[in-house]
């Protein structure tokens, strides 16, 4: 079963590449209000997050999502407590990713109603799911 380590070392990667990620870009939005839709940083920070979206984001969000079922199948925790409680936070997560993504097109379309604050309030999601996420996974308190 040395195929499993490798996949379970890829899921790693790939939440640790998400994560980074959703930690990062709501900084970025926090900035990008900050700017102004008018300033000149504010397209170079729409390039920053349109790019940190594509290449890292959802390619990592995609590979965790796939290595994620196959080795909970593989190890058939798919009926245990704790695990339906982390599905549910990365369903949470999924969800946040995709909010990020919206509120990236309406800054980048100059759509956005939102303020910095909204914005580093936001930011603390993925740490309050990561943080219930990780709980689950080593502790499986049920």
């Amino acid at each position: 079963m040395t195929w499993l380590l490798y996949l379970k070392a890829v899921h790693v990667m790939a939440v640790m590449a998400w994560m980074a990620g959703m930690f990062y870009l709501p900084r970025l939005f926090v900035y990008h209000v900050e700017a102004g839709p008018k300033a000149e940083i504010a397209a170079t920070f729409g390039v920053m997050e349109e790019r940190l979206l594509r290449i890292i984001m959802t390619p990592a969000l995609i590979t965790v999502w796939i290595t994620g079922l196959i080795l909970v199948w593989q190890q058939a925790q798919y009926n245990q407590g704790w695990f339906h409680a982390k599905f549910a936070l990365v369903i949470a997560m999924s969800a946040m990713h995709g909010m990020m993504s919206k509120w990236r097109k309406d800054l980048a379309a100059g759509t956005n109603t939102k303020d910095s604050r909204f914005f580093r309030i936001a930011n603390e999601v993925p740490t309050v799911l990561m943080a219930g996420i990780v709980i689950f996974v080593i502790v499986k308190p049920f």
